[in-house]
């Protein structure tokens, strides 16, 4: 084979560029598989114009069908006629013949395409034969291809859709059993249409969602709203639009539409214009005759078959029949036959119901989300609806009485059968009843003593380990059947009953066949004949394993925290005994020109020791040492880290070392010597003799100065908490005091709250230590009482007044 001469073929540069610019690299030259596809794609877009232009021609001999007819004159007449009205009214021929078709055929396509005449007159820059000639070109178009829904679809998306901006169409098959099945599409890949061949039901697409609100529904953004439907991969931001498609009442199908962007706001007129193009499609999908309400029940085969089917059933039964309006839209159901075991909630019989409207025997049926919307639903989707104790109400003289029924309904052909069961009071109680014993695992029986007649019900045999048709066990032979231990109980509850004929309980472990032992409860009352003699005895048994071993659980489990408790509160105890001996809650130093006070405060709930401490101590310098502290947590961990941090500053101070480097050793021992403590700490040195103290902190809060009737505290200073890291260097400060003066040092458990910043707190303690409140121990004692805390933490507050 010679390949083509191509030398002759001027190139033409990548984008379509001008000759005059400097042409793109050349393109490689197509490959024989390439020229194939190529061809295939010209000669499908060929069949496609072939075929809009035959649907045109379609429209254009339909008018002139009707000119003939209108006219009464020859084909080529009307032809003529044609002609010279397009000339005319300036129209072309596809315009001229859509709005003769219009006129003659008064359907919904025609009420949508004058709407838009009607917006065309205010607004004389549109188009208003447009729309009229798309949607009568698709129905040429679908009436040419009424067998092909695929080929229907094609004809949709390229006469009356594509104009609207959408790329693809779908046209999905409602099937019986609540799947959708794609009957045709056009726009979607081939691979994409296959893998979107058949939705299980259930599936929550957009098809779907317009098949359960049985009108059209629109979504701007698909990605948005987060639904999958064919395509979506495609244009994943598109919009989308559905309607069901269907005649005489029932869906046949949904009709979707698919947009390569998101899709704004649409006027009502174009989706009237897609209502008008899905009903189009619905012909093409109902094969059937249409339905006529009126007809003799011998010319329809499906009816006379489901009536027959009716009559076997041995539940009330309804045949329905859907009533249509001149328009082809369902306005009631007709109840054409109600079988032999039909039961009337108001008691009337058959013959009064047969042949009446649904609505008419039950008006109160068209309540809302009532029995007439489910069998509409039913006759319109297709999928069959059933549920139990559904209430169906019927008026009796003007009163509404409701009954209690399980109902299935289901679309057969054009019929609907309708099936209800009225509930028996009786039977729904004895089956409550049932149903409580098998969960409270409870079996009932009845001795007759007279004849030795014996009757238990299934849960007892399953209680009991036994096959239901064994003999049941008498009550003078439990203790055979009982553990040896028990047989003392069983022995007072047999006598209590039948001796001394009173109702009596016991519980036992009764030892089954099958080796297993199982807890039981029975109880049993007698029963007295009119000689107020012995004859029965009855009661029930009760397996109360699950309750015996739940309540041996819980006392093994009340034991243990009983110790549990028992040792945390002699923890506590001794955590309590070792703080009082180290710390007592009054302490007193003298020293010259000074008065050194301290409050001790233990927690209120013994479980929440904690690990304040506080010292004052006379060193050999004649320096008073004076410090608080407070270790995190709280029980006989907190406690003990306190006495090794009290006694290490203690020893420290005997240095004279400054207070500053004693909390640099203080960290030190914190964080090497103890096992995961943190502390906080203030450490002061006063020197009686020039009435200066040098302070300094670790992570706690400042002392408070007052003097004078004002309260405040010291300037804080830096200060990393105890046990941090492993070296820290403290700042220290001097404050001289004046006779009259005192300096408060306190732990946060006097100013803590749940409820408030320590900022707050402390202006309440401010505002309370700048009180009169007499001697050092009067405002000690009034800063306990009138503390803010809530926290019941324990409480260390060193008071030191000069004189």
């Amino acid at each position: 084979m010679t390949a083509p001469d191509t030398s002759r073929r001027p190139e033409r540069p990548a984008g379509g560029a001008p000759t005059g610019q400097q042409p793109a690299l050349p393109q490689q030259a197509p490959t024989p598989l390439g020229r194939l596809a190529a061809t295939v794609e010209r000669l499908r877009r060929e069949v496609r114009e072939a075929h809009a232009a035959a649907d045109g021609r379609a429209l254009v001999e339909l008018a002139k069908g009707i000119l003939i007819g209108r006219l009464n004159c020859t084909p080529a007449a009307a032809a003529h006629q044609l002609d010279e009205l397009c000339r005319d009214a300036g129209m072309s021929p596809l315009e001229l013949a859509a709005d003769i078709v219009n006129q003659a055929a008064r359907d919904h396509v025609s009420e949508v395409a004058a709407e838009f005449v009607e917006r065309a007159a205010q607004q004389p820059s549109r188009a208003p034969s447009d729309v009229a000639v798309r949607l009568r070109t698709a129905e040429s178009g679908v009436l040419a291809a009424a067998a092909d829904t695929q080929a229907v679809a094609e004809s949709l998306l390229a006469n009356a859709l594509a104009p609207l901006g959408a790329v693809a169409v779908a046209v999905w098959a409602a099937v019986p059993d609540g799947s959708l099945a794609l009957a045709g599409h056009a726009g979607f890949p081939a691979e994409e249409a296959s893998r979107w061949r058949h939705v299980p039901p259930g599936v929550s697409t957009v098809p779907r969602l317009a098949l359960g609100e049985r009108g059209p529904v629109t979504f701007a953004d698909l990605r948005r709203e987060g639904i999958p439907s064919i395509g979506h991969l495609h244009w994943p931001d598109g919009g989308r639009m559905a309607v069901p498609t269907g005649t005489g009442g029932r869906i046949h199908g949904v009709l979707e539409v698919c947009w390569p962007q998101p899709l704004p706001p649409q006027p009502p007129q174009i989706q009237r214009q897609v209502e008008a193009l899905a009903e189009l499609c619905a012909r093409t999908m109902d094969m059937a005759p249409p339905y006529d309400a009126t007809a003799p029940e011998a010319l329809l085969p499906d009816v006379a078959e489901l009536i027959d089917l009716a009559e076997g059933l041995h539940d009330p039964t309804m045949v329905l029949v859907p009533v249509l309006d001149p328009d082809g839209r369902l306005t009631d159901f007709r109840i054409r036959h109600a079988n032999s075991r039909f039961v009337d909630p108001l008691g009337r019989p058959r013959a009064d119901v047969d042949g009446a409207l649904l609505l008419e025997a039950y008006p109160m049926a068209a309540g809302e989300s009532g029995l007439f919307d489910t069998v509409e639903r039913v006759h319109a989707t297709g999928e069959a609806f059933r549920a139990e104790r559904v209430s169906l109400t019927a008026l009796v003289d003007q009163i509404p009485l409701t009954s209690v029924a399980d109902i299935s309904v289901s679309r057969h052909g054009a019929a609907v059968l309708l099936i209800w069961r009225i509930e028996d009071e009786t039977a729904r109680l004895a089956n409550l009843l049932q149903h409580a014993q098998r969960l409270g695992r409870i079996g009932g029986f009845e001795e007759n003593l007279a004849n030795g007649e014996i009757t238990w019900n299934t849960q007892l045999y399953a209680l009991h380990g036994l096959p239901a048709g064994a003999s049941p066990v008498p009550l003078r032979a439990l203790p055979d059947y009982a553990h040896p231990d028990d047989s003392a109980a069983l022995g007072r509850f047999l006598r209590a009953v039948l001796r001394y004929r009173r109702s009596a309980s016991v519980d036992f472990r009764l030892q089954r066949a099958d080796g297993i032992t199982r807890h039981i409860r029975v109880v049993a009352e007698p029963v007295l004949d009119a000689a107020q003699r012995l004859h029965a005895v009855r009661g029930a048994y009760q397996d109360i394993s699950a309750q015996h071993w739940t309540e041996v659980a819980l006392a093994a489990t009340q034991d243990q925290l009983a110790l549990t408790a028992a040792e945390s509160a002699e923890r506590n105890r001794l955590a309590l005994q070792l703080q009082h001996a180290i710390m007592p809650p009054h302490h007193h130093i003298e020293a010259p020109g000074l008065r050194v006070a301290v409050r001790y405060r233990p927690a209120e709930t013994e479980s929440l020791v904690g690990g304040d401490w506080y010292d004052t101590l006379v060193l050999p310098s004649g320096l008073i040492m004076l410090s608080v502290g407070d270790v995190a947590g709280h029980g006989i961990e907190a406690a003990t880290g306190m006495v090794v941090l009290r006694n290490a500053l203690r020893g420290l101070a005997v240095t004279g070392a400054g207070p500053a480097q004693l909390l640099s050793w203080l960290n030190t021992v914190t964080h090497h010597l103890t096992q995961q403590v943190t502390a906080t700490a203030v450490c002061g040195l006063y020197d009686p003799r020039t009435r200066v103290m040098r302070w300094a902190r670790a992570g706690h809060l400042p002392p408070v100065l007052v003097r004078r009737g004002r309260a405040e505290a010291l300037p804080p200073i830096d200060g990393l908490l105890l046990g941090a890291l492993p070296d820290v260097t403290y700042a220290e400060q001097e404050v001289r005091l004046e006779s009259k003066d005192t300096l408060l040092m306190f732990t946060d458990g006097l100013v803590e709250r749940r409820d408030a910043s320590w900022q707050d707190s402390l202006v309440h303690l401010l505002d309370t230590a700048a009180a009169d409140a007499g001697d050092l121990d009067g405002r000690l004692d009034g800063l306990l009482t009138e503390s803010w805390s809530d926290t019941d933490d324990d409480t260390c507050v060193i008071g030191v007044q000069v004189d």
